[in-house]
């Protein structure tokens, strides 16, 4: 198959099975999204979405946050992966949001990449969740399902992914396409054991066809 209508094929099925596609963390403005996402790296969703209402509720704006006490901040965020290094990496990026940006999330990659704890494909995250641009965050899931399906070709680091999928997905559906692979590898294509069988886009995928002819 070639790669254009392997694309072509797999967006449209995403497009059709999840319309929606959104982030699973929660948050109710730009400042939680970004605290969000800094706590999500190794880390589950599921346990984010457990640690960010009391962290919300004591720290509601970036000049509180700036203004807490380091072992208050650890106590509410020790049950994630690294707290140490998030904890150094939450109250830097609030101080500087406060001091350079008036408390507001900034809206340009070097900006936000500025900001202590966030690296490319957390600034790729704020840009396309809350400032709608067809940004391409590339996570894990995104890097190996990518390459799995045959969207990629030997990519040998997240930011080749990255330009290869922006390349070739229409700049309207990139902001969706992020979800739709994070999902697709967190509950279907697994890193493990890919559940082929329920994958929708198996008849366009790389490694089933390749799988499917050796059987």
């Amino acid at each position: 198959m070639k790669k254009a209508d392997r694309y072509r094929m797999v967006i449209e099925t995403f497009g059709q099975k999840m319309p929606d596609a959104q982030t699973e963390l929660r948050y109710d403005n730009p400042f939680q999204l970004l605290v969000a996402v800094i706590l999500s790296a190794q880390c589950t969703d599921k346990r984010v979405n457990m640690i960010t209402p009391p962290l919300f509720e004591r720290f509601p704006t970036p000049a509180d946050l700036a203004a807490a006490g380091r072992d208050e901040v650890f106590a509410l965020i020790q049950s994630c992966s690294y707290p140490n290094n998030k904890t150094t990496s939450l109250m830097g990026m609030a101080r500087m949001l406060v001091d350079r940006f008036d408390g507001r999330v900034p809206d340009s990659i070097d900006d936000l990449m500025s900001l202590p704890g966030v690296g490319r494909k957390t600034a790729n995250v704020i840009l396309s969740v809350v400032y709608d641009r067809p940004a391409m965050a590339v996570d894990t899931h995104v890097f190996r399902v990518a390459e799995r399906i045959g969207l990629t070709t030997s990519s040998k680091n997240p930011l080749t992914t990255e330009h290869e999928l922006v390349r070739n997905i229409p700049s309207d559906k990139i902001a969706r396409a992020h979800h739709w692979l994070i999902l697709h590898g967190r509950y279907v294509c697994k890193a493990r054991k890919p559940l082929c069988e329920q994958c929708d886009i198996r008849p366009y995928c790389r490694f089933y066809s390749k799988n499917n002819r050796q059987s």
